[in-house]
């Protein structure tokens, strides 16, 4: 067995991360978080991070136009780009928010990279006050 069979069969997890192991990410079901290009335009979701709060208002979800709020880089609503779910490198699943993974944006000519999603939620338009009022 050549090193990079003993890396894929997780003898060297130390190595190299399971995210960074493309098998993982084309063998994963993909059922713990969601997909916005597959959402409604102006459908609401509160999505909580390690660190942060964040609305996204999606605007266009097959090109992952987003409206953002929260974190120390979206104090207000702004016009974002919605990447897709990343562990921080190369890989990315594309207009995607998957819990575990971080989200990563584009806005106002940055690339922000959130802290690990923890939650999702997909908010009904009576909850949209209710999630505001607690949080912002």
């Amino acid at each position: 067995m050549d090193s990079k069979d003993s890396i894929a069969a997780g003898k060297n997890r130390d190595s190299v991360p399971r995210a960074a192991i493309l098998d993982t990410w084309a063998q994963d079901a993909w059922n713990n978080g969601i997909q916005i290009d597959r959402m409604e335009d102006m459908q609401k979701i509160a999505v909580q991070t390690a660190n942060s709060l964040y609305e996204i208002i999606i605007i266009g979800g097959h090109e992952g136009d987003i409206l953002v709020r929260g974190g120390k880089f979206f104090p207000e609503l702004t016009p974002a780009h919605l990447a897709g779910a990343t562990m921080g490198g190369c890989f990315c699943k594309m207009r995607g928010i998957y819990v575990g993974f971080r989200m990563e944006f584009s806005a106002n000519g940055q690339r922000i990279i959130t802290s690990p999603v923890e939650t999702i939620a997909v908010l009904a338009p009576e909850d949209d006050k209710e999630i505001r009022g607690s949080h912002w």
